[in-house]
């Protein structure tokens, strides 16, 4: 068996529910086929048991002793078939649950990462929460019972034919039972089908804020709001018991079918039966086989309504995984080459709609009379928005997105830290040593923090870092876009939450790690922007000042008073 998970999820088919589900069995044929082959075997071996019983039972009426041990011995058989059967059967339905799981979640987080920045304009965090959250769990759920359900399938068929050959009578009630069985069931599924969907998106919505509430808490608690968001989402928890009380109600409807309908054939099957043995029809041990295999269709019967509630529900989580995997990336690259070589820029990457230029071997700072459009322009340099960008006189969108994302980087707050060990995360190439881990933790003034840590640069990191302060995050992010190395370094106000005296050593120490290579620092700090070689000073979306900090002060109201807004909101 092969191990988990593959290297490889293939290209899923995101065309339809039912499709992606055909394609995440595909992708595991060979253990989907024999896991359903045992399951037959599994079954079998408990169907062909109460005949056998059957027959040692007349053997022993007739006082044969000699077919009464060759019987027995076949019901020894079939108990060591159904042990073996069932037992290699599990394993095979437990590695088509994790594979299925896996293929999901391998071919959703390679679909985030290629949707980027696109993901989050598209779609809730709590939608895709949930695929990792209880879809990847309905779609197993889906390859297992399909396991069990054709064994159930086949032994239904296979006691039909015995009941058919012993009893006409006996076998039509069945053959025409279990079809009357499925119809009774059918109604219930298209309303469970359409609540667990609306439980899924409300679902969905809930976690999105939750999210929305975790990541704001501080500010709500500042302004006063966290009550009233508290009792927002005591609003939305609410809904979601609701709905999944209307889910639930459906549920135990088809849970008390899967009791009663085959209780009722049961008891046909059985009172049939007991009038033709007092007849003289059947014989006492044909008797006993017919209660017997009655007995026995209770549980491939409620594997069938099983397989009609699981299959429905992986339907559901299918669709939202499909709807993540139809999504297209509003930005996409070309199949352009750089003309320099694989590893190295051609010249200066420019703005062509600001005017911004950033050249290679220079710290450029970048002060915008508004954020925004500090960020819009960080945001077309690394193509992450469509713009009029070139590089060396190149249209940037002519190249590749995965050798533009190689080459250009860009850092800002809203990076998070991952779980793992410290270095990692920092080195997330894995390819730095320890004097570049060293040189990276002194220029962005992060020493300290690692010093702090008992184990260092071996400490375990919580999610998103969250042992660490505000400041402390964002020296770490800024040791960690360094130690990426990239020809071009994009920072988005890297010391906004940091001391001024911290501050300063980070602009002193900057140019110095990036010496040769070209850096742009969008931020109106005083700091940074006296340290830097060019400042270039952005109002309206457009370049309107460029030379030195200090030469700007002197010649460039607007933008001393941008500069000096920040001094002040400093100082308080």
């Amino acid at each position: 068996m092969r191990s988990l998970p593959v290297a490889d999820p293939g290209s899923p088919d995101a065309r339809g529910p039912l499709r992606y589900l055909w394609w995440v069995a595909r992708g595991q044929a060979a253990p989907m086929l024999t896991g359903a082959g045992l399951a037959v075997l599994w079954w079998l071996g408990q169907a062909l048991v109460p005949a056998a019983l059957g027959k040692a039972i007349d053997a022993m009426a007739a006082r044969d002793t000699g077919t009464l041990l060759r019987w027995s011995a076949v019901v020894l058989g079939l108990g060591v078939v159904q042990a073996v059967a069932g037992v290699t059967r599990h394993r095979f339905a437990v590695f088509a649950w994790l594979s299925a799981a896996y293929r999901t979640v391998q071919v959703t987080v390679r679909q985030a990462a290629r949707l980027g920045a696109t993901l989050p304009k598209r779609l809730s965090t709590g939608e895709v929460v949930s695929v990792g959250n209880s879809d990847i769990a309905h779609i197993g759920n889906a390859m297992d019972i399909l396991l069990r359900g054709t064994g159930a399938a086949v032994a239904i068929v296979a006691v039909t034919v015995i009941l058919l050959a012993t009893s006409v009578p006996l076998g039509l009630v069945v053959l025409v039972g279990v079809p009357l069985m499925a119809a009774a069931v059918g109604p219930l599924l298209k309303p469970l089908h359409r609540r667990q969907h609306e439980q899924r998106d409300l679902q969905g919505d809930l976690a999105t804020r939750a999210a929305d509430i975790v990541a704001g808490l501080r500010v709500l608690r500042g302004v006063g709001g966290e009550q009233v968001f508290a009792a927002r989402y005591r609003e939305e928890s609410q809904r979601v018991r609701q709905a999944g009380v209307r889910v639930a109600s459906v549920e135990s409807l088809l849970e008390g079918a899967q009791i009663l309908l085959p209780g009722v054939l049961i008891a046909c099957v059985t009172w049939l039966g007991a009038r033709f043995a007092l007849d003289g029809r059947i014989t006492p041990g044909q008797l006993v086989a017919f209660y017997g295999y009655a007995v026995f269709l209770i549980a491939p019967l409620r594997t069938l309504t099983e397989a009609a509630d699981k299959v429905t529900k992986g339907h559901v989580a299918a669709r939202r995984v499909c709807r993540i995997l139809s999504l297209e990336p509003e930005i996409t690259g070309g199949d352009g080459r750089f003309s320099a070589g694989p590893n190295t820029l051609p010249g200066m990457l420019r703005d062509g709609e600001s005017g911004v230029e950033v050249r290679p071997g220079r710290l450029t700072a970048l002060a915008a009379a508004a954020p925004e459009d500090a960020i819009a322009i960080a945001d077309r340099l690394g193509r992450f928005a469509p713009g009029d960008v070139t590089v060396g006189g190149a249209p940037l969108a002519e190249l590749p997105l995965a050798e533009a994302r190689r080459h250009i980087l860009v850092a800002d707050n809203g990076a998070r830290l991952f779980t793992g060990r410290l270095r990692d995360e920092l080195d997330v190439r894995g390819t730095a040593t320890d004097e570049d881990v060293r040189q990276a933790l002194y220029a962005s003034c992060a020493e300290d923090i690692v010093a702090a840590l008992p184990e260092g640069l071996d400490a375990h990191v919580a999610e998103s870092g969250r042992e660490f302060s505000g400041g402390q995050q964002q020296r770490l992010r800024l040791a960690r876009a360094l130690l990426a190395h990239a020809e071009i370094l994009i920072l988005v106000e890297p010391t906004s939450a940091v001391d001024a005296h911290t501050e300063a050593r980070v602009a002193e120490r900057l140019g110095k790690a990036r010496a040769g290579r070209a850096t742009l620092v969008c931020t109106t700090s005083p700091l940074v922007l006296d340290r830097a070689d060019h400042v270039l000073y952005v109002e309206g979306g457009v370049v309107r000042a460029e030379g030195s900090h200090r030469a700007l002060l002197e010649t460039e109201p607007a933008y001393r008073a941008t500069v000096t807004r920040e001094l002040t909101r400093g100082e308080d």
